[in-house]
């Protein structure tokens, strides 16, 4: 897939002066990394916001600074609270043969397909994302795996069911592939859960719903995350 393109200018204001680059349609920014000094730059907020949306934090980026290409990754988005907009970006340089550390998300594939759902149990998903290692032209947009076969609440799916891209590794080498990607549920336990804590209840809350007959419902837990 073809990176997504932006175009920075080099940004002169700091301090207070910024709130006027942002009023006039202008999100400020930063390029570091690469051995290279740091930065300051701008951008138009509609085209940033764009290519921020679709590349995220795990899909490079061509940028040219003043006619100067480079090639970077999002390390950081800092959103307004109130106004949901742009109002920083920190972009990092990287180079096309050297492997980076990113993070992508970790994508259920055939929800509402499962034989478990099918059966009336509830799939839920315990990591979202998953830091990775690889050469930028190797980066996935994600990291998908099938919960289809997932059947009662006794299966689970783990990091090590995951099949990593060819040229791609997780970035821990000690990384834990017990940890624990789906669980299936039974609804019952997770509405109780959800009821008793006001209907902000965490999945592994329904480990302590206790059923009719007194005995407490163990669903499979997430929190060996």
């Amino acid at each position: 897939m073809q990176n997504m393109s932006l175009k920075l200018d080099t940004r002169t204001v700091s301090g207070k002066q910024v709130a006027k680059l942002r009023a006039d349609g202008q999100v400020p920014s930063v390029v570091y990394g690469s051995d290279a000094e740091p930065i300051s730059t701008q951008s138009a907020i509609v085209e940033t916001t764009k290519v921020a949306h679709i590349a995220g934090k795990h899909s490079p980026i061509d940028v040219t600074i003043d006619g100067q290409k480079r090639l970077v990754i999002i390390k950081s988005i800092d959103m307004d609270p109130v106004k949901h907009v742009l109002r920083h970006v920190a972009f990092h340089a990287i180079k096309q043969n050297e492997k980076i550390v990113t993070e992508v998300p970790v994508v259920l594939v055939g929800l509402g397909e499962s034989v478990a759902e099918r059966a009336g149990l509830v799939v839920l998903q315990a990591i979202e994302h998953l830091e990775i290692r690889a050469l930028p032209a190797n980066l996935p947009e994600s990291l998908e795996i099938s919960i289809v076969d997932l059947a009662t609440d006794e299966d689970k799916l783990t990091i090590g069911d995951i099949t990593l891209p060819e040229g791609v590794e997780f970035a821990d080498h000690e990384q834990d592939m017990e940890l624990v990607i789906a669980n299936v549920y039974e609804p019952g336990a997770l509405q109780a859960a959800n009821d008793a804590a006001g209907g902000d209840a965490e999945p592994e809350a329904a480990e302590e719903v206790a059923t009719d007959n007194g005995e407490v419902e163990a669903p499979k837990s997430a929190e060996e995350n």
